[in-house]
């Protein structure tokens, strides 16, 4: 827990430069907007399985345009995506657990037994994990128990069960599910820390804070994993197409209508690289407009299975168990409870402030030799090495939103699959005009 604080203090302090910076931040946000009839309609965002991410854009001469890029670029020579529907060997399915006033996180004492809360995330469980953990682990070892129990068994309960060990807690997860199981193995693993994370006026005057403590606190610790076998953690490149938009920013479908969804990523922005204008006719893409951005990846498979042997490594025990209310967490032997149920709060809490956003993934069989992800016409692309992420996402953070099926939609993931076969029947070719 000691390592813990040392992050908290090193986002506090970090929280003072952020301020001095946010109006810089928030003049480069409208100057992306102003540019979206360059990049045009949804490829402004980066649309993860499980999550909803904002791209910065870096300060660029508009009148020069980009420059050439280095012949050694790796923008230049990206391999083509087998884009075909023949290719698709699995579609999943998961409920994203959003709450307009964001995470819970406060306790709740059921008799003798002290719960803490730690779901709601949206589509920022992978992403907030550690931080988020952080909290929760800090009000549950405020009474230096020797016993710990943790609920759930995905993104939120393994990373809370590995920090209260660290912090000195015998822990056992008791879940329905593993992780495999779980709706964390459904997400698509993108850093995406404040999608779907709350209602920007619903949510506490401290939050956005609270928020970016946790965001530094999280990609600190997601440091820790890169380089490691099967690469659990990794960056890679994210490209953003469009083809002649219309003018005037980005087109909406009639009737659209949008909730005020939070974002906070200018709070953060140093932690990434910013994204930026390539000149099209130096990639493969047959598009009239690229851009690129850095991000982090989540290799979900690998880094699921990372957690569950360092936990196991450190003495935690995992039981399969069902809960059918809040009481039947007072039978347990341990009277210190982090409660990490995901969408399973709505069920068991009888949490009516969690709305479903449904997320569904269209698996193609893994390549290697593509390393980079990509946003075109709606459609998104994360290269894991379990599968190439497939995820139709036009519609923007309303997507989805209010609907609890689970239910694969086949005609969906192969729109998605065809929208991408067509760009790469044209790739490596310049579009004309």
């Amino acid at each position: 827990m000691r390592e813990s604080r040392i992050d908290f203090a090193d986002s506090r302090a970090l929280q003072a430069e952020s301020l001095r910076t946010r109006e810089a931040a928030l003049l480069d946000r409208r100057l992306l907007l102003q540019g979206s009839a360059v990049l045009g309609g949804l490829s402004l965002l980066g649309l993860g399985g499980c999550a909803t991410e904002q791209v910065p854009a870096a300060a660029e001469d508009q009148r020069l345009g980009p420059a050439p890029l280095d012949p050694k670029d790796p923008a230049r020579s990206l391999a083509p995506l087998r884009a075909r529907t023949d290719r698709i060997f699995d579609i999943t399915v998961c409920p994203r657990p959003f709450r307009a006033a964001g995470p819970r996180l406060d306790t709740e004492q059921l008799g003798t037994t002290l719960v803490v809360h730690n779901y709601g995330h949206g589509g920022s469980g992978w992403s907030l994990s550690w931080g988020s953990s952080a909290v929760a682990v800090h009000k549950a070892m405020a009474s230096s128990p020797r016993k710990v129990a943790v609920i759930g068994c995905g993104a939120l309960g393994l990373t809370s069960a590995i920090l209260a060990q660290q912090a000195g807690a015998e822990v056992t997860i008791y879940a329905r599910d593993l992780l495999p199981e779980t709706p964390s193995a459904r997400a698509t693993g993108s850093w995406t820390p404040d999608s779907r994370i709350a209602l920007g006026n619903a949510v506490d005057p401290g939050f956005p804070a609270l928020w970016e403590e946790m965001a530094r606190t999280s990609f600190k610790t997601y440091r820790r994993y890169l380089g490691l076998p099967g690469d659990p953690v990794a960056w890679y490149d994210r490209y953003f197409l469009s083809d002649n938009p219309p003018p005037g920013g980005v087109s909406r479908p009639p009737g659209h209508t949008s909730l005020p969804f939070a974002h906070y990523y200018g709070r953060i922005r140093d932690l990434t690289p910013l994204s930026e204008t390539l000149p099209a006719r130096d990639t493969p893409f047959p598009t009239d407009n690229v851009r690129r951005q850095t991000s982090l990846m989540f290799n979900i498979a690998n880094y699921a299975h990372t957690l569950m042997a360092d936990f196991r490594l450190a003495g935690g025990k995992i039981q399969r168990t069902a809960f059918h209310e809040p009481a039947d967490l007072t039978r347990l032997k341990e009277k210190v409870v982090i409660n990490c149920p995901g969408y399973g709060g709505r069920a068991l809490w009888r949490d009516e402030s969690i709305v479903p956003v449904r997320g569904q993934i269209a698996w193609l069989i893994p390549q290697p030799e593509v390393t980079y992800g990509l946003l075109y016409r709606g459609v998104s692309v994360v290269p894991r090495r379990d599968g190439i992420v497939v995820q139709a996402v036009e519609g923007g953070d309303m997507k989805g939103y209010d609907d609890d099926s689970e239910t694969p939609d086949r005609a969906e993931a192969e729109n998605a699959v065809n929208t991408l076969a067509e760009l790469y029947a044209r790739f490596g070719r310049r579009a004309s005009g």
